[in-house]
């Protein structure tokens, strides 16, 4: 079964569906995320379904992203970062990436979920670290639900527009994943060239310590 049969499959099963193709798009790439949401957007018919289509999506991430705090919860620190280190760059997560993802939990806890799960890639992961240092699970999953929600309902609220809208679906499809893929392709573009610069400047360079 290639990728459009597994999802139109899901599809079938309606809000179960749903929150499954949700589930395995936190385990499975089968599109940027965005782009799946834009399309499943465009298969709503009416508000009312918009809006079970947005809470099946954000139930489905949260449990996805659970599962990965409970992976992460059972294997441990150094078993993960040896799993990482040996599969990671499978499944776009090197080891630099999972460094800064960890790191990224020394700051508020909550507020650190809800960002990254607003974050391509970072909200795939995120939970894994999470797991590992055992944070509170009901916040966990408390500040992963509203960032689920915060980043699947503009996305399906978007397919939902260009699917009533005057123009042709499928060339409004086309061009606004054209436009999110750039979209995204230039803010990586502009984060790698600022960290390269401030990483050459000197003014980042490591002054000695002084001695008492």
């Amino acid at each position: 079964m290639d990728e459009l049969g597994a999802v139109s499959w899901l599809l079938g099963y309606g809000f179960i569906g749903l929150t499954g193709l949700a589930v395995v798009e936190k385990f499975i790439p089968l599109f940027p995320s965005y782009v799946l949401l834009m399309l499943l957007g465009m298969t709503v018919a009416d508000p009312q379904n918009l809006i079970a289509t947005i809470a099946a999506t954000t139930l489905g991430s949260t449990i996805g992203a659970c599962c990965w705090f409970g992976i992460g919860r059972t294997l441990g620190g150094e078993r993960v970062a040896r799993k990482v280190s040996q599969y990671g760059r499978f499944v776009f997560l090197s080891p630099q990436l999972y460094d800064r993802l960890t790191n990224a939990y020394r700051r508020n806890h909550f507020w650190v979920t809800v960002t990254g799960q607003t974050i391509p890639t970072a909200r795939v992961y995120l939970a894994l670290p999470a797991g590992i240092l055992g944070l509170d699970f009901k916040i966990f999953g408390v500040a992963t639900l509203l960032g689920s929600m915060l980043w699947n309902a503009p996305f399906l609220c978007l397919g939902y527009v260009l699917r009533t809208s005057d123009y042709d679906p499928f060339q409004a499809a086309f061009w606004a994943a054209v436009g999110l893929v750039g979209v995204e392709m230039s803010i990586l573009a502009i984060v790698t060239i600022c960290k390269r610069r401030m990483s050459g400047s000197p003014s980042r360079q490591r002054l000695p310590v002084k001695q008492e």
